[in-house]
Order: C-alpha cells, then structure tokens, then sequence
C-alpha cells in the first residue's frame, strides 16, 4: 500500500489562470513560464492544459525536446539560451528561440551555419544584474545579430527585479530599456506576472506570466484567490498516528515543542523527504478534516506534528491539507519563511501526482 501523500493537480484551474492573464494581457501575446517541471505541475501536464497560450518559456533543451515530441508546435523560449555551440543544431531542428544574453553568443551566432535560421530574444539588464547585455551595448548587439545569417526573428526582453513591490516598481527600469531599445522598432517582451497584473503600461508585445499560472499571487500579503487565481496543486495526506501529549513532554527532534498543558497531536505523512520546507516551525497553518490548526516541533524527513487540540473529530486516516484548497500555499510559505514557488518546486518524486 503506498502513502497516503498525494499533489493533486488542477488543469482545470491552470487553465482559469491563463484566462485571467489573457484578460490582463490585452493585445500582447503570452508566453507560458513552464520551466522547472511547470513550476513542480508536471511539465506535459501543465503545458498540456494551457495549450492555449501563444507559446513556452523553458529552461532546458530536454524540456523543449519533450515539448516538441508531445507535438506542441508553440513557439519555444529557452530561458538561459545555449552553452555551446554544439547545442545550435538542435535549437534549429526544434525551432527554439534562445535568449542571447551574453556578448559571445552573439559571436557564436556570427559564426553559425544552420539549416533554418534561429527566432531570438535579446536580454538587456535594466538592474536585475544577473543575466542580459548592458543597455549601452544592446544597439551594437542586435545590429550584429541582424547580419548574421543564422538569425531571423529578434524580440527585445528584459527582466524586472521589483515588479511585486509597489514602492521600488519598474520606472526606473523601464525607462533604461526604452532608451535602449530607441529606433530599434523591434517587439518586446518585459512583464512577469507581478507586472502583468499591476503595470498595464509594461506589457509590450508578449508577457510571461509564471506563478500567476499555478495560482500563487507575486504579491506580497496577497494570496491567489485574493486576485482572482485558482490553486491548482493541492497537498493531501492523512493522519498515521494520534497520541495523547501530557503537559511538559515534548515531540520530535530537539524537543523543540513542550507541552503547555495536555493535549492531542497527530503526525502526517508527509516530511522534508516529500518537499515539505523542514524549516516550518512550530505554528505554520494546516488543515485536518477541513479545519485549521498548527504544526508542532520540527518537521521529519518523512513525518511532521499536528496539533488536534482544535480538531475534536481527528482520528488515524483523517484527511491533512499542507497547502491548496482553502489553504493558501503563500500562507504557508509566509509561515515557513519562504515563497510559494519553492513549495511548488520543492515537491520530490516520491509524492504521488494525480491530475484532476
């Protein structure tokens, strides 16, 4: 018999939050951020349910050969572009469109004979300062690019490093990409989710919504359901023991918790073996038999604590929600002092997927 641990997968509510993004979007393509295992979803899964996006932004070249053999014909944007030159070829036998954010790839580019010319999106840094050509060199750059023979399309990007914060926001960066990007007359893409949602005037020719898509807000304090989203994972388990716990015992490593008084715990099936953050703390929300109560103590490779004390009806098989459903996971992450993203992302293989 397997563990009762399970990630349930709406392709229902993935694709309610594209329609939402499609709505924002206005006029401007999208372009599906489905990297890292469609954000932990399922990568054919997630791309899959939203078909309906005018195309995908990946990280890996296995990624976009999955794509392309699932039959997906959307165009395909490899997020950190190539590595090496020997990659070329098969970006030009799948039609993918690399990021050029470095100076050599675009002498590698120079230098390239290909079967079909590579569609191209040129990365300027406006501050984000990890990947993309400075803003006073993108002119040179792309003039390059356009006499090369083994490139035809070129989209302008950038990245926005405060688009979820409404007081650092995108002026300033947008202001360095325009002037970049002056007499250019080449399309764009600039908005990620927190900017597609709040910055109308960021939206350019394509936006690439990412965590908006699996039903997180980029918001701080927000959560999805607050704008509009649906969760689409949600984390089951169920209850494998229940124990009395008297007043000054403790439980789990490091007796982290003591009893303040007698009470009832639980321990779920589900640990940071699974993907669970072991930096929970005592307190992070969760939910047995649709109500709310807390973890206890430290969480296990394999187990973590519940407090019953509020849940008179638990028993051994009751139902656990770890995030989803009315439990928001950035509520969760908030608790557990990080982000939704890493929750999605952090689910390990063992966890049982089932797609609803």
């Amino acid at each position: 018999m397997s563990r009762p641990l399970v990630a349930r997968i709406d392709t229902a509510a993935l694709a309610h939050n594209l329609g939402l993004a499609r709505r924002l979007a206005g006029e401007a393509r999208i372009l599906a951020v489905i990297k890292a295992n469609g954000y932990g979803h399922g990568l054919l899964r997630v791309a899959r349910a939203l078909r309906a996006a005018d195309g995908f932004a990946v990280l890996t070249l296995d990624e976009a050969e999955a794509l392309r053999a699932e039959g997906l014909t959307h165009p395909i944007v490899m997020l950190e572009g190539f590595f090496h030159p020997d990659e070329l070829p098969a970006l030009a036998r799948w039609r993918l469109q690399p990021v050029i954010h470095r100076e050599d790839q675009v002498d590698i580019l120079m230098r390239a004979h290909l079967d079909h010319r590579l569609d191209v999106f040129v990365k300027v840094d406006t501050g984000m300062h990890r990947l993309g050509l400075h803003p006073k060199r993108l002119k040179e750059a792309v003039a390059r690019l356009q006499a090369a023979e083994s490139v035809g399309h070129i989209t302008l990007m950038t990245h926005f490093a405060n688009a979820d914060d409404a007081g650092l926001g995108i002026v300033e960066p947008m202001q360095l990409f325009h002037e970049a990007a002056e007499g250019l007359g080449l399309p764009a893409s600039l908005a990620n989710s927190a900017a597609l949602m709040r910055y109308p005037q960021s939206h350019g020719d394509w936006v690439r919504p990412g965590i908006m898509l699996y039903g997180a807000s980029p918001f701080v304090g927000q959560s999805g359901q607050d704008i509009g989203l649906l969760p689409a994972m949600t984390l089951e388990s169920r209850l494998i023991a229940q124990r009395p716990l008297r007043k000054g015992e403790a439980v789990g490593y490091g007796s982290t918790f003591v009893a303040p008084k007698d009470m009832r715990i639980g321990i779920v099936a589900c640990g940071y073996g699974d993907g669970y953050p072991r930096h929970a703390g005592t307190g992070t929300p969760v939910l047995v038999e649709g109500q709310r109560t807390r973890t206890l103590g430290r969480v296990s490779m394999d187990m973590l604590c519940v407090d019953l004390s509020p849940i008179p009806n638990g028993h051994v098989g009751s139902l656990v929600t770890l995030w989803g459903g009315d439990l928001p996971a950035e509520e969760v992450a908030a608790s557990a002092g990080t982000i939704a993203y890493e929750l999605f992302t952090g689910i390990t293989p063992r966890v049982r997927i089932e797609e609803h």
